[in-house]
């Protein structure tokens, strides 16, 4: 009886056969939401109340091959089906676990091959539906559905929700009867453009970066918006559709602080596994949390640093907090969850981090010259080095604005370090390399200087040695004129030393450079390069070509959690008063200060050839592998990373060349060019009359395009994300903000410097309770999510039907193989300094995927996720 009633409630289908109608089975997986789901407070006993008396989840096939004249030409349906057995699979509280459901279609032969089916959630409470499997469909075999995607109660949409098979068409090459279906799919997908956005809606939209400020706390709050003047471009970001502030009505309201219910598709959020894992990390980081209490601490050393061993009692004892009324009364303040994170076995030592790379074996060697000049080839950031060739070095700031700022480094400050060779001779054989971020920083400088930081814009000289590293030879510290902008820069140049005073001014010379890299490295080699400048690929993807279309599944995996990511950034990270300007030199100018070099993005020299030609580390050479000559062999991120892009376009050119037989497809094809024109006209509009975009007429441009994406979500973030913690979680070695200027001989800092220089470097980097944010912050994004995917993997084997594109996939995977095991065998080379250095840290952060260490999650420094999914 009980049977009986449950069947007939959740719509299971009857034996009795029906004339002309032919029963296709299928399988059904997906995932409940759970009663005790922590990431949705709507979650309660009344969605099971629902499931048990709802009406069920219906699916219905629409033919591929017949229409129905009176439904628009749309495809014919055939009858709806309901899941069967939805009472007795309850999904665990896992959120990995999915369930398994039949469904049985009655489908009638003559509407030939289904091409897609409509779900419609009839209960209280979303599901996730991961795939639909049909067996034994007439004339066809088993067709397989990949939908990885949300499904909300019916009455949330106004439009049915669709899935179409792992087939893929060309628009043209679409059944007619599926044709109105892929292109209602793509107008719903756009939304109307008004609005707040509700966590059901679907809606890829695009907004201005004009929600980072907070214009109602006073001025200090207020930040620019960033994107559509000329006077501060920037790539899109997606719409939320929040109201306007108050305030500012240029400006996006804010959510409370801590809230992390931005706004993004609901398919673009993490999973339950990431974004619980991403709590539990996030717990760390504390800042905005205890500001107020931490500078309420009475102990008037609490903020600095006395020695080193200090910061290293971060990692090997964590920081006693003083043990008065006011501590008890900041502990009374916190979380119990945040307790439970923060202390440690003896109840009391807070903030105790993992030991990171860079002094594992050695708490010395990240002094050492060589290790300096290293990090800029094997590092985090080793994407800024150049190759000198002209000397002097000379600005491309504006003179008429900014007077001379070219470099005042002469011949006869490094020539004496050359090794016996002249500088022209050196750029004459390509041994003279500068770390310039002069002209990035100085029109920031001033008013950067009118806050906490105090520090430089820098160039740094090097020149490649007999064994294949680089040596520094001189570093230029440089400020704006007292007078004004128009007289130029104040600057001064450092050289090498080893002992007494002059080594210590050295020591603290590399440490304003390494502010300088430090700060470029997260805003603009990291977050815009990376970041900021894939989102409006993903939204017009969306937008524009339907998940029917080659290109969209070629890119999807190289999307996965990025949106969610930014949005997260846009609340706590990135934002006025955010970890980021609490953390970084620039402070409330950091982001302002990446729209302006956003001026001189490139889209096509964002690839890997093009950018190492650019910087002079590469010369055209086309009896070389990859028509390149390195200019320093051993630059471990170039070596390891031309195979990772070769790779990457070969599967590329592969998979493009089925669909793409002739140049003639590419032009044919209306989604792929709106794509473009979306892309370069409202994506990256501010950019969109650039002469270097890519015409997208032929299939050179296309793969090259789809190459770049690819590299810049996978290898190039791996690149510049995962290193941070091994090589800046101690932050001596990469400061993020220095706190005075260099002191002068007869001042009471100089004598400071001179009579304990360990205390003086201290007191001018990163401050205690910036360098306790900073390192949560950066542990937190290098860590690889358990559930990540990487480069030559796909989260389901299934994800196309198409052979010739499979095997090429396959035959990715097995050259990935092949390259992670010869850079394990470089990293072998002890002849390969820059491979591992003083400090012996092996250069991993371009290791494919393919050992089981890397899919064990954390830090573990090597493996390329698919997407930028931290």
């Amino acid at each position: 009886m009980v049977e009986k009633f449950f069947g007939t409630v959740c719509g299971k289908i009857k034996d009795e056969p029906e004339i002309g109608r032919r029963k296709i089975k299928g399988t059904v997986v997906l995932m409940k939401k759970n009663v005790m789901d922590v990431t949705d407070a709507g979650a309660s006993l009344l969605d099971r109340f629902h499931e048990v008396f709802g009406k069920g989840v219906s699916l219905q096939l629409i033919s591929a091959v017949h229409f129905d004249p009176a439904n628009g030409k749309r495809g014919k349906l055939g009858k709806a089906a309901y899941l069967e057995d939805w009472i007795s699979k309850i999904t665990s509280l896992s959120a990995e676990d999915h369930a398994t459901f039949n469904v049985t279609f009655l489908w009638d032969e003559s509407l030939g091959v289904p091409g897609a089916f409509i779900v419609r959630n009839h209960h209280h409470s979303q599901f996730y539906l991961k795939t639909v499997t049909l067996e034994n469909v007439p004339e066809h075999g088993q067709l397989h559905f990949v939908c990885n995607s949300w499904v909300y109660p019916a009455h949330r949409y106004k439009y049915d929700r669709i899935f179409f098979p792992n087939k893929t068409y060309l628009p043209c090459d679409t059944p007619e009867p599926l044709r109105p279906y892929r292109e209602e799919e793509l107008i719903n997908l756009r939304g109307n453009g008004t609005g707040m956005l509700k966590e059901w809606d679907r809606v890829y939209d695009y907004a201005y970066y004009n929600d980072l400020g907070s214009p109602e706390k006073g001025k200090d709050y207020a930040r620019p918006v960033l994107g559509g003047s000329k006077e501060y471009p920037y790539p899109r970001r997606g719409r939320t559709g929040r109201k306007p502030n108050r305030k500012d009505p240029k400006s996006e309201s804010r959510l409370f602080l801590l809230s992390l219910n931005t706004y993004v598709p609901r398919d673009e959020l993490f999973n339950q596994v990431k974004f619980s894992d991403f709590i539990a990390y996030a717990l760390k980081s504390l800042g905005q949390v205890l500001v107020p209490e931490i500078k309420a601490v009475t102990d008037k050393t609490f903020n600095e640093f006395d020695s080193f061993q200090d910061v290293l009692d971060l990692y090997e004892g964590g920081i006693k907090l003083p043990n008065d009324h006011k501590v008890h009364k900041i502990k009374e303040r916190i979380p119990l969850e945040l307790i439970k994170e923060l202390t440690r076995s003896d109840g009391e030592r807070f903030l105790k981090f993992p030991m990171p790379d860079i002094i594992k074996e050695n708490k010395t060697a990240w002094r050492t010259d060589e290790e300096f000049g290293r990090e800029m080839l094997a590092g985090v950031n080793p994407v800024v080095i150049r190759r000198l060739q002209e000397f002097p070095p000379t600005s491309t700031l504006d003179p008429r604005v900014y007077g001379d700022q070219n470099s005042t480094i002469t011949r006869k400050h490094v020539e004496k370090y050359m090794n016996g060779i002249t500088v022209d001779e050196a750029i004459a054989r390509n041994k003279l390399f500068i770390l310039d971020h002069h002209d990035a920083l100085m029109p920031y400088l001033r008013r950067i200087n009118t806050t906490t930081t105090k520090t430089y814009a820098s160039r740094t000289l090097l020149l490649l040695q007999e064994n294949g590293t680089l040596k520094p030879l001189a570093i230029e510290l440089s400020l704006p004129h007292v007078q004004g902008d128009i007289h130029g820069a104040t600057s001064e140049v450092f050289t090498p030393s080893e002992h007494g005073i002059e080594s210590s001014v050295w020591q603290l010379a590399k440490a304003y450079a390494a502010v300088n890299d430090s700060g470029y490295h997260q805003l603009i080699s990291h977050w815009l390069n990376t970041h900021a400048a894939i989102e409006p690929f993903i939204i017009a993807t969306n937008r524009q070509l339907s998940v029917l279309h080659p290109i969209h599944k070629l890119l999807q995996p190289h999307f996965r959690d990025t949106m969610h990511i930014n949005a997260l950034a846009r609340q706590i990270l990135i934002n006025a008063g955010g970890v980021l300007e609490r953390t970084v030199f620039p402070a409330r100018y950091a982001m302002e200060m990446s729209s302006a070099i956003y001026k001189n993005w490139n889209f096509t020299e964002q690839g890997l050839p093009e950018d190492l030609l650019k910087r002079g580390m590469a010369i055209e050479d086309e009896s070389q592998p990859y028509g390149l000559k390195l200019v320093i062999e051993d630059y471990p991120y170039a070596v390891d990373g031309l195979e990772i892009w070769s790779a990457i376009e070969s599967w590329v050119e592969d998979y493009c060349n089925f669909y793409y037989p002739t140049d003639d497809k590419i032009l044919a094809d209306n989604e792929l060019q709106l794509w473009w024109k979306e892309l370069r006209e409202v994506g990256h509009g501010d950019l969109k009359n650039e002469p270097w975009w890519p015409k997208m007429q032929t299939k050179t441009e296309l793969t090259k395009s789809c190459t770049i994406i690819i590299w810049i979500a996978s290898a190039l973030h791996a690149a510049v994300n995962f290193g941070q913690y091994p090589y800046a979680g101690y932050l001596p070695n990469r400061p993020t903000v220095s706190r005075r200027f260099m002191p002068k001989p007869g001042t009471p800092e100089f004598e400071e410097l001179e009579s304990n220089p360990d205390l003086a470097f201290l007191k001018t980097i990163t401050a205690q309770f910036q360098t306790l944010l900073g390192v949560s912050l950066i542990e937190i994004l290098s860590r690889h999510s358990t559930d990540e995917i990487y480069l030559g993997q796909r989260d389901d084997s299934e994800w196309t039907v198409d052979d010739q594109p499979r095997e090429a996939f396959k035959k990715f995977g097995a050259v990935l193989v092949d390259i992670e095991t010869r850079i394990v065998e470089r990293n072998k080379d002890r002849a390969l300094r820059n491979r591992f250095g003083p400090v012996n840290v092996a250069y991993t952060l371009l290791y494919p995927n393919t050992s089981d260490y890397s899919r064990q999650g954390g830090l573990n420094v090597r493996g390329i996720p698919n997407s930028i999914s931290i």
